[in-house]
């Protein structure tokens, strides 16, 4: 099938607080144009020179989110125009974030990203160091940034049980955060799911889904 027809698959079976970022990492303008044509505006990637390069090629409305591990020294290139920063983990990072936003005079969306798999190379808070992270004064002072949600990654395993239980612990820490921390209506978004094992994250919560394969289907490109 086209990326156009994938698009229009996956979505007729989303529900309607659930929105798709489609990950166009390593893809070519062209798949992006396609995608962009069909009407769908919502893009990931994970490298941030490739983010930029995109960026500045095509259409500036297209809503960026950035969903790799961002390192502080790069911050500053995403800060005039990035949508959303899906993986932040460290309190280090949106001071970064913070100091850049108030640069650019404008407040940058953040997901908090949790570890919740059991791989040991997977980025992420937890439990524990969200909240003392949440409840410190520095963050409390950090005005040009504004945590939206939370971030997850499911551990890589067929078994869809561990697979929704962590989904679970994730909706449940975005349920603590919200009670306890951040209660502000903009603080809605639970990224969770991909192309392996978006349709059991969306049943346990999840309003932000990331797909690439999904989208663009399996290729093979060559940079010259």
């Amino acid at each position: 099938m086209s990326i156009t027809e994938n698009l229009l698959k996956i979505k007729n079976e989303l529900q309607e607080n659930v929105k798709l970022v489609a990950v166009s990492k390593t893809k070519p303008e062209a798949d992006i144009i396609e995608a962009y044509n069909s009407g769908h505006k919502i893009f990931g990637e994970n490298k941030v020179q490739e983010l930029v390069d995109k960026h500045e090629k095509l259409p500036k409305d297209i809503e960026w989110h950035f969903i790799g591990h961002l390192q502080t020294n790069k911050v500053k290139y995403l800060a005039p125009f990035v949508h959303l920063i899906h993986g932040v983990d460290s309190l280090k990072l949106l001071k970064e974030i913070n100091k850049q936003g108030a640069k650019n005079d404008r407040i940058l969306s953040c997901l908090l990203q949790f570890h919740i798999a059991t791989e040991d190379a997977k980025f992420g808070l937890h439990k524990e160091e969200a909240f003392e992270l949440l409840q410190s004064a520095e963050f409390q002072n950090l005005k040009n940034v504004q945590i939206v949600g939370v971030m997850g990654m499911a551990t890589y395993t067929d078994d869809e049980n561990q697979i929704r239980e962590e989904f679970a612990n994730l909706k449940s820490y975005f349920n603590e955060i919200r009670d306890n921390f951040i209660t502000g209506d903009y603080f809605n978004e639970i990224s969770m799911g991909m192309s392996a094992d978006y349709k059991i994250a969306i049943e346990e919560g999840s309003t932000l889904i990331r797909l690439g394969s999904s989208v663009f289907g399996i290729k093979f490109y060559t940079k010259f």
